[in-house]
This record gives structure tokens, sequence and C-alpha cells, in this order.
């Protein structure tokens, strides 16, 4: 029997502002516990709230970038709950008029595009966290009240490859609008995971379970291919399945129950009582819609376009906005842009691997960058002195022009010289000189690794190169 799978994605977002959506406490992350908390985020009775104007900003920014219709007049709405790293009982959260609808984004998996469906964009305030140590749980709430959106899709997804693909893209435009650092191990970017399956060609939907706040991709395919199964095999051996949570243990590799899935009429949602509506005015949405920044996928195609640039570099290119302002930076700043592409994709990515530096925490300066690619194209440095100075430049941070007088590497392209050398290399190899003219390829590499070895990585490849095959 042939089984689809169904999933729709529900993705928390914290936005990165400086202070929480409802009071003024710091949102900044890692402080020691309960440092920034103050009775209306820890819940006191009688404590007001008092919006924060930059996460409405944030939340249409977002929307904006995922083609959604924005709610000119919406509201926030009390979901009631009982659960300890909630103090007031109730999140603030949006349902009946949620600030975003009716959106859209394009992923592209295998070589083929697909819409994915926003149904929904609202805001919310986060939870605490519970720390579980030995026998106890302590509460922490500095994270209590740190302003979310919460992105939910339509059931449009069939894969897990198209559920990571839309993870993937999405957090790359959160990244680019700055709303959000999508930070997965500190809990900035999480998605929940409702998941069903059917019958191959059923219109019908299945009993849908939830996943939630899974936080890594691998960590989410692996629950993605787990859970399908475990639903089949469930209705393929006669059995029912319960509309629940469920919570993913990547260790084991499988996922068990927390408890029953609610619904909204669990909830017992109703308008905030302390909270007006919140209207956009036409001036406010343009002028938001007038500060987008170019996305990512608007600079890859530019990239091609402009610079021809191949189109697997430019996805490195635009991986991080790190990344992307600095290939900018060096072209600005005259580099040539295919040398500019070719020196972050080949030796920078290289020295970032090696080094275990992320993406976000790149921090190198485009004007020595764009210096030694000058020198380089200018054919003042030659290939090999050109990774060894970049290499000192990410590690060090030296001047590019002191390093190479210091370690004398001002490409060698004094005819004299290279002769010099060269003959002494042809004299001193009489095998290597027969078999090259017996039609052994590889003996004029030996002959010219030679050449090199003798002048150091200031020698001139081209010049010695030409003087070899003339003696040859």
């Amino acid at each position: 029997m042939s089984w689809e799978i169904v999933m729709g994605l529900e993705v928390h977002a914290e936005l990165s502002t400086q202070s929480k959506i409802f009071c003024g406490c710091s949102t900044e992350f890692g402080a020691e516990p309960n440092t920034h908390v103050c009775l209306g985020c820890a819940g006191f009775p009688g404590s007001l709230p008092v919006l924060n104007k930059a996460v409405v900003e944030y939340a249409v920014r977002a929307g904006l970038a995922l083609n959604c219709d924005i709610t000119k007049i919406n509201r926030f709405d009390r979901k009631n709950y009982f659960y300890p790293d909630l103090p007031s009982a109730y999140q603030i959260s949006q349902l009946f008029a949620p600030i975003c609808r009716n959106g859209s984004l394009e992923i592209e998996t295998n070589g083929e595009k697909k819409q994915i469906g926003i149904h929904q964009i609202h805001m919310e305030q986060d939870a605490g966290k519970l720390v579980h140590e030995a026998r106890i749980t302590m509460m922490d709430f500095n994270r209590s009240s740190t302003p979310l959106i919460e992105i939910v899709t339509r059931p449009d997804f069939r894969s897990s490859d198209e559920v990571i693909a839309y993870l993937e893209k999405l957090r790359e435009i959160l990244l680019y609008l700055d709303v959000c650092d999508c930070k997965m191990q500190e809990g900035s970017f999480r998605a929940d995971v409702n998941l069903s399956v059917r019958k191959a060609g059923d219109e019908k939907l299945g009993v849908r379970t939830e996943m939630k706040n899974i936080n890594s991709f691998k960590a989410i395919a692996r629950a993605i291919e787990y859970e399908s199964a475990r639903h089949i095999e469930v209705l393929e051996e006669g059995g029912t399945l319960v509309q629940e949570t469920r919570r993913w243990d990547d260790d084991r590799g499988q996922s068990y129950s927390m408890r029953e899935k609610e619904n909204a009429l669990d909830y017992r949602y109703f308008p905030d009582p302390d909270l007006l509506p919140i209207a956009i005015d036409d001036e406010w949405l343009a002028s938001i819609k007038e500060s987008l920044p170019e996305l990512a996928h608007q600079k890859r195609e530019r990239y091609i376009s402009e610079y021809g640039i191949a189109p697997a570099d430019t996805v490195i290119l635009t991986g991080h906005k790190n990344i992307s302002n600095l290939f900018e930076q060096l072209v600005e700043k005259g580099a040539k842009a295919t040398e500019a592409a070719n020196l972050i994709v080949g030796e920078l990515m290289y020295l970032m691997n090696t080094t275990s530096t992320l993406l976000e925490d790149l921090d190198i300066s485009a004007d020595k960058l764009a210096t030694l690619i000058s020198l380089f194209t200018e054919g003042k440095i030659s290939r090999a002195a050109y990774k060894d100075v970049v290499k000192a430049v990410f590690v060090d941070d030296v001047c590019p022009e002191s390093y190479i007088d210091e370690h004398k590497l001002v490409m060698v392209s004094d005819t004299n010289v290279i002769d010099k050398v060269v003959e002494a290399i042809v004299a001193n190899n009489p095998k290597a000189v027969t078999e090259y003219k017996e039609g052994k390829e590889k003996a004029f590499g030996f002959l010219m690794g030679q050449a090199m070895k003798e002048l150091g990585s200031a020698g001139n490849p081209d010049m010695v190169r030409a003087k070899l095959k003339e003696l040859l």
C-alpha cells in the first residue's frame, strides 16, 4: 500500500529586539538566571503590559518578505493554560486577528519548485525555562515575555527534504531582515512539526501528531522519518493513532508521547483586556516596505547576471549576511568580482572550516583582503604566497604589505635569476628530461616543482614554466 506524508510547520522565531515584548527587561541571552525579570514578565497580579513597537515592525517586515497580507487592525488574545514556566497562567498571543495572513514561500528540491502556503504569522510572548537537576526543577524567567513571531504554514509538505528546504530559506530570510539571529543552539529558531499520513490519492487528512521544539535541521529530518514510519506501521497493523504532542529524543532516535494534543477551544482564547488593538496605517506600512533589504535569493540572481558568478558559488556567497557583505565590500573597494568570489568560496571557506569558525562569527578586514587581491591580480605575489598571506590575515590580522616584505614574498620576476635556477634544474635531472622527451608529461610537473621549490613561494610560475619549456 502506498502512503503519503502530510506536514505543516509552526516555526517560533525570537525577535532580535533589545527589550521584551511587554516590558523594558533585556532580551540578552546567557545572563544569570532570573536577572532580567520584572513584575510584568514574572506575572505579578496588577502589572500591566506595554507593547514594544519594534516587535510590531519586525513582524510586519517578516510578513512582507513572506508575501503576506498585513492585517491593518490586529489585536492580542490570551491563551490560557497552566504550566510552571508560564507565571501568569496565560500567554499573550494572537488568534482572532493575527498581524500577517495568507503568505507563501517558494522552495526548490531536486530541481523542482514548489509554493508553500503560509497560513499566518502572529506575535506572542515566550514562556520561561525549566531547568531540571537531579530531583528538583528550577525556573528561570529571563526568557519569559521574550518577543516571538510564530510562522504557521499550511499542510503543504510531503517530504523531509521539502521541510528542510523551507526552513533553510526561511532562516536565510529572517537573518537578512535582521529580525532574528536564528541561533538554533540558543533556541531562537525552533520548529514544531505537525505530521499525519494518508493513503495515496485520499483527500481527507489523517490523525496528526505534533513534535515540538526540535532544534536542528538534522534532528528534524530524522524525526520526520521516524514518526511517519511509526504512523504507517500502526495503521498497517490495524491500530488507531491518537492526536497528541510528542517529544523527539535525538539521542535515542525516537519520539515519545507528552500529552494529548489540544485544540484552540481548549485554550479558552479571548481578547486581552489590557492591550488596545494595533493600527498599522498606510504611511507606516509604506516606510517598512521601503526599508526592506535585498534578500539572499535576490542577491544570487544579481550576482549571476551582473558579475557572472557561478550559481553554486552564489549559494555560498549569500549563505550568511556576513559573507555577502564581505563580498560586496571587496567589489566596492575595486576587487574583481570573480576574484573576490574565488577568495571567499575557496581559501576563506577552507580556513573557516578548519578553524570551526561560524559564518556569523567571521570577522576579517575587507580592506586587507582587497589589497591582497590587487597584489595578486597585478602579478606582484604568486598564488602560493597569496594563500599564505590570506591565512595570516585570517589568523593574526596582519598587514598584508608588511607580511609580504618580512617574508620576502614579492614575486621573483628577474629573468636572470629564473634562468639560472631553471637551467640548473634541467642540468641536474637528466632522467626527468629524458622521460619528458619520451612523452611522459608527469616529468614536466616534477621539473616545475623542483624549480618552484628552489625559488620558494615568491617564484613567478608563468616565467618558470615558459623558460622550462624553452629549454626542453
